[in-house]
């Protein structure tokens, strides 16, 4: 017996015409529902993937990354500023977390002083030469920064894993980070 409007089945087997009618009846309903809902779960999954798909990824995998440390240092020197490399990769939500801050309230501080290189080191496994060169700031997490003088000289790196929670940081949180640890090093 139907046990309720909502209720598409028989409580039991069908005991009569009358109930496997009104079961059958409402068939073409369920089918229509669950098609429905099959549709809707696919255009959000691909509403999804869009979404995700449309933000760009803050470390470009194919990146030279020492021509872009040469051109860096070339631009500093001439405009007089530092160089700031940060590590990390784009699986790294951290690092995502960090480069968001990047181009929010930190942004200011870090245009002004900054030529900024990222760059990708994979699963800890692409552009490993680089970290070490630099002191190894990767050793103990990413993301990672050091800021080179224009002379290509270490003037500051996270060598503590300082950033490697950088999304559990506020914006503001990173701002201070960086205010107090990167602005006036020469």
């Amino acid at each position: 017996m139907i046990s309720g409007p909502e209720s598409y089945a028989p409580a039991g087997p069908c005991t009569g015409v009358t109930d496997c009618w009104h079961t059958m009846a409402k068939a073409p309903a369920m089918l229509m529902e669950t098609a429905l809902n099959k549709f809707l779960l696919l255009v959000a999954a691909v509403s999804v993937a869009t979404l995700a798909n449309a933000a760009p990824w803050p470390y470009d995998e194919r990146a030279d990354a020492a021509g872009d440390i040469q051109h860096a240092l070339a631009a500093a020197q001439t405009d007089h500023r530092q160089v700031l490399l940060v590590f990390g990769a784009n699986w790294c939500v951290d690092c995502r977390a960090f480069d968001q801050a990047m181009h929010g309230s930190s942004q200011h501080l870090i245009d002004s002083q900054f030529e900024v290189v990222k760059i990708d080191v994979g699963n800890f496994d692409k552009n490993l030469y680089l970290a070490k060169r630099y002191g190894n700031p990767i050793a103990r997490g990413i993301p990672a920064i050091v800021v080179l003088g224009a002379d290509n000289r270490v003037r500051y790196a996270t060598t503590e894993g300082e950033l490697a929670n950088a999304g559990q940081m506020t914006e503001r949180g990173i701002y201070d980070f960086l205010k107090r640890n990167l602005a006036n090093r020469s």
